[in-house]
């Protein structure tokens, strides 16, 4: 029994990745309504790097989670037919044409028509990517507790979450002041609601998972004080980020970096009681 913990390079390659693949659809589509200056839409660009460094250490999180990072092409060997190859490949696909997209646009070699047919493939492979990610888990029917909607449900809830958070204080830095700016935090909020309604009903259902030898509520004996703690941070976390708004101002780009902080903090929490709640069917699975 315990937190889950020990599979931090797990949480921070599966949270620092739903961030990102929500912060580049906010960024996407900023730059799709080209009604900014060429100035403006190149910063974006330029601040666009951060989703890249964030996606890069998630990859080598998970390396680390492998044992011996030379066998991290091992991974790949049964593209189409593990869940784990599949989400390592969309993953990889994801980064590479994402990231090389991103060069090309920075270096001004990519064409205006083909800049919008690469951010709309990049967003999709994105959704992609999360949805292989959420296979890995809610696939395996001998891990009751992973075996359910709450799994996909909690991997896409961390990409509206963070993602908007994260595109938005990449924006500010840029200097994008798009009326966007305002209806995201909507989105994170209205997340945050789902979330809480979610971790409620999750809660309440661990109590009927067992086995003839394990009790899944208690994996994680804190599990209420946890996602307290988890909700609150999300919520300090929002607050920073709207109430500014609230008030006719744009936070600044120091209080919305404070903001994200906060609410991976949150996440993460969240993630390793995620990965503490695993369990094998055992003799018997009732519930």
């Amino acid at each position: 029994m315990g937190n889950g913990w020990h599979e931090w390079p797990l949480m921070i390659f599966t949270v620092f990745g739903q961030c990102v693949v929500g912060g580049f659809i906010v960024m996407a589509l900023a730059l799709m309504k080209g009604d900014e200056r060429a100035e403006v839409r190149q910063r974006i660009i330029v601040c666009m790097f951060g989703l890249w460094v964030l996606m890069g250490i998630g990859f080598i999180a998970s390396m680390l989670h492998l044992g011996s990072p030379m066998r991290a092409f091992n991974s790949l060997n049964r593209v189409g037919a593990s869940a784990l190859s599949n989400e390592i490949a969309s993953g990889s696909i994801f980064f590479a044409v994402g990231g090389i997209g991103w060069l090309l646009a920075l270096l001004k070699k990519l064409p205006s028509a083909i800049r919008s047919l690469w951010l709309v493939l990049t967003m999709v492979l994105g959704v992609i990517f999360i949805w292989m990610m959420a296979r890995v888990y809610n696939g395996i029917d001998t891990v009751p507790t992973w075996y359910s909607v709450w799994t996909p449900l909690g991997f896409f809830l961390t990409m509206f979450l963070g993602g908007p958070l994260l595109g938005c204080l990449l924006l500010r830095a840029a200097g994008y002041e798009g009326r966007a700016m305002r209806l995201w935090p909507v989105v994170s909020l209205l997340a945050l609601v789902v979330s809480a309604m979610m971790s409620v009903m999750q809660g309440a259902e661990l109590a009927t998972i067992h086995s003839s030898i394990q009790q899944a509520a208690a994996l994680v004996p804190d599990y209420g004080s946890l996602m307290a703690w988890r909700i609150v941070l999300l919520a300090v976390a929002l607050c920073f980020w709207i109430v500014p708004q609230l008030k006719g101002q744009q936070p600044a780009v120091s209080l919305l970096s404070i903001a994200f902080i906060l609410l991976l903090v949150g996440e993460l929490i969240g993630r390793g009681v995620f990965y503490g709640l695993h369990m094998t069917v055992g003799v018997a699975i009732t519930g």
